[in-house]
């Protein structure tokens, strides 16, 4: 078994957020696993939401990688080629 790389994007269940989620799994790889959370509907857990507020998303469509908030996410909105640098896509 190989270890994936974790990819989490944070919605809000709008067709900007639907339009990210289809790009970041177009970009995804075989060692990627993409995790979608509607912060909109929010989890059984709460555990979107406790993520969200720990990665410190401000705004979505957001997207955290092996645990870490993208710089693209940080300030202004998601950019595939800041994704790709932080390593979706990319075989492990």
């Amino acid at each position: 078994m190989s270890q994936k790389r974790t990819v989490e994007v944070f919605t809000a269940g709008c067709p900007v957020c639907e339009d990210t989620v289809k790009q970041v799994q177009k970009a995804a790889c075989s060692s990627c696993e993409v995790i979608v959370y509607d912060l909109n509907k929010g989890c059984e857990t709460n555990e979107c939401r406790d993520k969200a507020k720990e990665y410190g998303v401000k705004s979505v469509p957001a997207v955290a990688i092996d645990g870490k908030l993208a710089s693209c996410c940080t300030s202004g909105g998601v950019d595939i080629e800041t994704l790709k640098k932080a390593g979706l896509g990319q075989l492990i």
